[in-house]
This record gives structure tokens, C-alpha cells and sequence, in this order.
């Protein structure tokens, strides 16, 4: 379902182009001295919100993608951490090596190591998701979970009775899956940009004061109210037409 404010982009786009229509309708009586409510000034005004619009959309698209796919890698990774925890347990590691990587360990999976139990996340607390208590102990954010998984692989390079079997828990499969984390989350980051920057150009398009679409479609209401009265059918006809300047 539609958002109500990108309900109301769109029905403000659609009013403006049917303020067009009629102001094209009235020929050559609708004659406004101000440049923006000219329709030839009109029409290309909604023209370059419609691209600004069909851009941004391209953006969101894009950017959202990368959210999910770094989403989808991410949920592996909790599981994935407690694995190589108990593959180093029963390795031989000193206890040392082995605390050190269950400090890093739990803080992937969101814990203290004494914490209240109403302050402890649920196991499958998405990544991202802040603690519950006030201090800020988690350490949920991607770019952290990234920082805690790389401890625990160079604690593991240190370590050499660490050798697995299992392919998926050597070190240089796990390199690989947190390599692959990092240029996912990178890659959100690089699909923000543009995204940010084409709401922007949009917002300008539409609801910059004074010289938006918003603002343009209510002065040409004006001008058809001064040019045919305000108990007119013309005016009638645009008066119909709602504009609302929507910030975000």
C-alpha cells in the first residue's frame, strides 16, 4: 500500500496536469502575465516532475534492492558466528582465545555478559534493531557486526589448532562471508546517495516556495479567479483541484 504522503505527490501531480487541461481549455482569454502560470510554462514544469519523479523511483528501487540483499546475508550470520564458537571450544584453543572470541560472539547476538533479563533482545532480534536497556551495549549496527565477526576471524588466524573440516567453517570460507557482508553493506550505502539526492530534486520540483509545482498550481487558481470571477464555472473547475505542500 501507498504511503499517504506519496498518495498525495501523486494526486498533486495529477491535479496539476488537469489545471493544465483546463487552462488550455481556455485559450487564448487565459493570458497571465507571471512566466511559471503560462501553460507553455506549466507543461514543462510537469514534465520535469514527472521525470523527477520516474528517477527517483529508479533510485528507490535500486537502493531498496541492496537493502534486502544485505538483509538476506545478514541473517545468517548470527547462526553462522555460534557455529565457529563451538568448532573453536572443542579445537583445543587455550580458554583464553576462547573467551575472548564468545566476548565478540555475544555481542553479535546482542547480549551482555550479565545482563538483565528483561534487557536481553530475543534471539531473532533482526540486525540493526537497538537494545532494549539504555546503555547501548549491543553494538547492532551492521558496520558492527562486520567489526565483531573480523575480531573473531583474527582471533581464529592466531590460532592454530583451529583447522575445521567442515569447508563452511574454515577461515578462508568465513574471510569470504564477511567480505561478502561488507561489500553488501557498502553497497547500501553507495545506493543512498542517489536516492537522497533524487528526493531532493524532487521536493524542489514540486514544493520549493514560491517557484514549486504546489505553489505555480495555486497562483494559476488565483489568476483563473481573477480572470472569470470567483462564482464562475471556470473557477468552479479549478477550485476542485486541491494542492497540498507535503515536506519530508
Amino acid at each position: 500500500m501507498a504511503s499517504t504522503s506519496e498518495t498525495g505527490h501523486a494526486k498533486n501531480i495529477a491535479h496539476f496536469q488537469s489545471l493544465i487541461s483546463f487552462c488550455t481549455g481556455y485559450g487564448a482569454t487565459y493570458n497571465p502575465v507571471k512566466a511559471a502560470i503560462k501553460v507553455t510554462s506549466m507543461k514543462a514544469r510537469l514534465q520535469a516532475v514527472q521525470t523527477a519523479v520516474s528517477d527517483l523511483a529508479t533510485a528507490n528501487t535500486a537502493y531498496q534492492n541492496a537493502v534486502n540483499a544485505r538483509f538476506t546475508a545478514f541473517a545468517d550470520l548470527r547462526s553462522l558466528a555460534t557455529r565457529v564458537i563451538n568448532a573453536l571450544a572443542v579445537s583445543g584453543a587455550t580458554p583464553a582465545t576462547l573467551a575472548d572470541a564468545k566476548t565478540f560472539n555475544r555481542k553479535i547476538q546482542g547480549k551482555r555478559a550479565s545482563t538483565p533479563k528483561e534487557a536481553t533482545p530475543p534471539a531473532d532480534t533482526p540486525p540493526g534493531t537497538p537494545a532494549k536497556d539504555t546503555v547501548s551495549a549491543s553494538q547492532q549496527s551492521y558496520d558492527k557486526l562486520i567489526e565483531h565477526f573480523s575480531n573473531i576471524l583474527e582471533l581464529l588466524a592466531q590460532e592454530p589448532l583451529y583447522v575445521p573440516n567442515e569447508t563452511a567453517l574454515q577461515l578462508a570460507a568465513l574471510q569470504s562471508f564477511r567480505d561478502n557482508l561488507a561489500d553488501l553493506n557498502n553497497a547500501v550505502i553507495t545506493a543512498y546517495t542517489p536516492a537522497s539526492n533524487k528526493l531532493i530534486a524532487r521536493d524542489q520540483l514540486m514544493y520549493a516556495p514560491g517557484t514549486g509545482m504546489v505553489d505555480i498550481g495555486l497562483d494559476a487558481k488565483s489568476y483563473v479567479k481573477a480572470l472569470f470571477g470567483s462564482t464562475s464555472p471556470q473557477y468552479k473547475q479549478v477550485n476542485a483541484l486541491k494542492f497540498r505542500n507535503i515536506y519530508r
